[in-house]
């Protein structure tokens, strides 16, 4: 039996997108994959960092960079709660990303509303896992905001 399954990297996602909900950021979270390894993970830090682009994926993204030594991720991947916007997506495709996996499809803002072509050609890419708990947890976050 594989301990580290897709199921397992994403649940770790989903402890960073918690996180994220326990500092009143939009709770989405990432890990970057490399070899079965967690080199990086992020949650959403838009408002804590009081930077727009501190999006999970994109602050993921550079800590596995950083941590290889390397712009280029062919041998990773992304593990997100969320669907990437445009602005992650393109990340992706400039770090040459090896997979995305993410759960909650975003019908607002989500890359493939935009453009599906946006990810790098070689990106295999999985969705679903998880969907409706990461759903969930947004819904939830969104609600106690209105309050």
């Amino acid at each position: 039996m594989d301990l580290y399954t897709d199921e397992y990297f994403m649940k770790e996602a989903f402890k960073q997108a918690q996180t994220g909900f326990d500092e009143g950021e939009i709770p989405v979270g990432a890990v970057v994959v490399c070899k079965n390894r967690i080199i990086a993970k992020a949650y959403n830090q838009t408002e804590k960092l009081t930077d727009v682009t501190a999006h999970a994926e994109m602050l993921a993204l550079t800590s596995a960079s950083n941590y290889l030594g390397s712009k280029y991720l062919p041998e990773c991947k992304l593990y997100v709660t969320l669907e990437p916007c445009v602005m992650c997506a393109g990340a992706t495709f400039w770090a040459q990303l090896g997979e995305l996996h993410f759960s909650a499809k975003d019908p607002n803002r989500g890359y493939s509303r935009i453009q599906p072509s946006l990810l790098h050609p070689k990106t295999v890419v999985k969705q679903g896992l998880m969907a409706e708990e990461c759903t969930q947890i947004l819904l939830e976050f969104f609600k106690n905001l209105r309050k």
